[in-house]
């Protein structure tokens, strides 16, 4: 099977489960920006809390709220201007992107604690990884996930006029 009859198999059940749970249609040009616009998002925020984690022993919460602001500014501007080319105005979706992006946060890395918070740090080879940065690495999966969903059915959803 090539691999766009398996990108096009995804993209339509992807588009069916969006469909069924309100997030409307789901275009695949739509989803691979955000992918991207999330790859790039990831690289920053989750480099951020890394290098303050392991760089400058920041704690846990303090590190992932840092990075996760610093990649959450990228990916406001970019799903913004890229991904959604949404008309809603930067002071109405401003403060609906906050919201989703603290409870996404909050909701994500909770449950990534949550998860490995039993954990033993454990190498593999010569690298040393804490149970830490395997919450930092689940945490960002779940976020992403939550992210998309709260991006395109509350912060940037076409704004429709009511007729009087």
């Amino acid at each position: 099977m090539s691999q766009s009859v398996k990108l096009g198999s995804y993209l339509r059940i992807t588009n069916q489960l969006a469909q069924k749970i309100g997030l409307g249609s789901v275009s695949s040009q739509e989803v691979i920006k955000f992918l991207l616009v999330g790859l790039l998002n990831t690289i920053v925020g989750m480099g951020f809390m890394l290098f303050l984690k392991n760089g400058l022993e920041w704690p846990f919460w303090y590190a992932t709220f840092t990075g996760n602001t610093v990649g959450a500014i990228v990916s406001f501007l970019m799903n913004r201007t890229f991904t959604f080319k949404s008309k809603v105005p930067i002071l109405v979706g401003l403060p609906r992107f906050t919201a989703v992006v603290l409870f996404c946060y909050i909701f994500s890395f909770s449950i990534s604690r949550l998860i490995t918070g039993s954990m033993d740090s454990f190498s593999i080879g010569q690298f040393y990884i804490d149970s830490d940065n395997i919450a930092i690495l689940l945490g960002s999966i779940i976020y992403t996930f939550s992210n998309y969903a709260g991006q395109k059915s509350f912060v940037f959803k076409p704004h429709t006029e009511s007729s009087s």
